[in-house]
């Protein structure tokens, strides 16, 4: 009997399977005949204008459209069982340099900046969700609390202070948010990561901070110089330096911190983590593996290279598929000796004092990328992403300015990426299997806790597509929400649902997004995307 049962139900399946099929043949039977029929007007339109004025400007003018006819026509389809986990809450959250955060926040520990806070919870709607922030990169190694009867290292440029704790309690209590620290490993010294360490316990608060990370990209302490002085580079460790060193000092570290959860090693590259394995086992406390991402190396100045800042390369497969596809195994690695992994520092261009590339960084182009590479890194499994943000940087999120009438922001376009992920893909939902076609447009979707199927469209190609998109049939209604601007070069302009932040915003908030209906055919919808744009259609 039972085997009778699933056997008529694979036979309802495949017929589904069958008859979606076929409405998809149907649609595209119908997009060709509509081509063929406009491409013969257009042609009859064509050669009476030749025969009437064969060497006017205007009769070739008329003709011009004739040799680019409508939009590519491509085909997708979702299938309606979710794959992977659910996407944990904090999963998306921002890095900020120790010495650059009040510009953020502002001076005043009593009143951190409104608009700032609000642009933070836009990223984790819904409530009690808290937003993931990593305090450290480069300033985490030449960071330290002025500790008595220990004099400042060298390679010391910030001393942190009572005001700056408040700041950031005060922060972390408005938005909510948990807190990544970062404590010097750089000066050599336990005594000062200690004392770093034991400030921040006292005087942000043991319910927010969450994990303290022991240094910031050693794997390149012996590469890039810690401080220069009288114009001779002092590196941080020699350039031997490697895994099972710092190994060594972690072990020696965290004996003298409180009895917190470590993450680490924040690394600028790949080659150290094929000893993740070996890293856990030596330390239980590291309980989240830390990396360093960005796509293309600022400072490159060869446009042949793949990875010189322009936004073809920003746009490229390479910058967002191989970004992820080059840490899946260690993502796996991970997970199987039981930690997290975390890209706590991800942006769009830098290398070594180079902070992204204006023209790039700063263009609609980013929003792209950004929504794009944060899908990738959630189907691999990554537990958390942190956008780096420092002021004046090419890709700086956000430009704060403050007045007399209070805050003001300019909102930078990648942040848009940012804020259409975090609501095509909620806390909860789980990413749903997608055939889609090869090439510049990415289609992704996820299966939300609220049941609702939400389908992300990004055409990162100059030229405009008809995709054509197959969804289980269902009867419930369809709306798109679209990411826009003016071009991919566009440095601003945007907007997510019709609203923007404009030039300026002193509130941080977005209207209610104006979505589109969608008509369907049987669970078929025809979605025409413009150049450089994305969509995301809700079910």
């Amino acid at each position: 009997m039972l085997g009778s049962l699933a056997g008529q139900a694979d036979a309802r399946v495949t017929s589904l399977k069958v008859w979606q099929d076929e409405i998809v043949r149907w649609r595209r039977a119908q997009t060709r005949i509509i081509a063929a029929l406009t491409f013969c007007l257009l042609g009859a339109g064509i050669w009476h204008a030749a025969v009437t004025d064969s060497d006017s400007d205007s009769a070739r003018a008329a003709a011009a459209p004739s040799t680019d006819p409508d939009p590519s026509n491509l085909y997708a389809s979702v299938d309606s069982g979710p794959t992977g986990p659910a996407r944990p809450a904090g999963f998306l959250g921002l890095s900020f340099e120790y010495s650059a955060l009040e510009a953020y926040t502002g001076a005043d520990p009593t009143a951190p900046d409104p608009v700032f806070v609000q642009l933070l919870r836009n990223l984790a709607p819904g409530p009690g969700q808290p937003v993931i922030l990593r305090i450290g990169g480069n300033s985490t190694d030449t960071t330290w609390w002025p500790v008595k009867g220990i004099s400042r290292p060298r390679g010391v440029r910030y001393a942190l202070t009572p005001t700056w704790l408040a700041s950031v309690r005060a922060l972390s209590t408005a938005v909510p948010a948990r807190l990544i620290m970062g404590v010097n490993l750089a000066a050599g010294r336990p005594r000062v990561a200690a004392a770093e360490a034991d400030a921040f316990l006292s005087g942000i608060g043991p319910s927010y901070v969450t994990a303290y990370e022991v240094g910031n990209e050693p794997d390149v302490y012996g590469v890039f110089p810690w401080y220069t002085s009288h114009r001779i580079h002092v590196f941080a460790r020699s350039p031997g330096y490697n895994l099972p060193a710092f190994i060594g000092e972690l072990t020696r570290w965290q004996a003298t911190l409180p009895d917190l959860p470590l993450a680490g090693p924040a690394l600028a590259e790949l080659p150290w983590l094929s000893g993740i394995p070996t890293l856990l086992a030596a330390d239980p406390r590291l309980r989240v593996v830390t990396i360093h991402r960005y796509a293309l190396q600022g400072c490159l100045n060869n446009p042949g290279s793949p990875s010189y800042p322009s936004i073809a390369n920003l746009l490229s497969d390479r910058s967002s598929t191989g970004l992820t596809d080059a840490i899946a195994p260690f993502v796996a690695a991970a997970h199987a000796a039981g930690a997290q992994f975390r890209v706590d520092e991800l942006n769009s261009a830098a290398l070594a004092g180079c902070l992204g590339r204006a023209g790039v960084s700063n263009t609609f182009a980013s929003a792209l990328w950004m929504l794009d590479t944060l899908f990738n890194l959630a189907s691999i499994g990554v537990d958390g992403v942190n956008v780096h943000s420092l002021p004046g940087a090419g890709y700086e999120l956000f430009t704060f300015r403050q007045s007399a009438t209070g805050w003001q922001a300019f909102v930078h376009p990648d942040y848009y990426g940012m804020l259409m992920f975090a609501q095509a893909f909620p806390a909860g939902a789980r990413l749903l299997p997608v055939r889609e076609p090869a090439g510049p447009v990415k289609v992704w979707a996820t299966l939300g806790p609220d049941g609702h199927t939400r389908v992300t469209l990004i055409n990162k190609d100059s030229r405009p597509h008809r995709i054509e998109l197959q969804l289980p049939p269902s009867s419930a209604a369809a709306k798109l929400v679209w990411l826009r601007a003016p071009s991919a070069d566009a440095t601003g302009g945007v907007t997510l649902g019709g609203q923007s932040f404009g030039a300026e915003t002193s509130t941080g908030a977005l209207g209610a997004p104006q979505a589109q209906p969608v008509d369907q055919l049987f669970g078929s919808y025809a979605i025409e995307l413009p150049p450089a744009s994305a969509a995301v259609l809700t079910r």
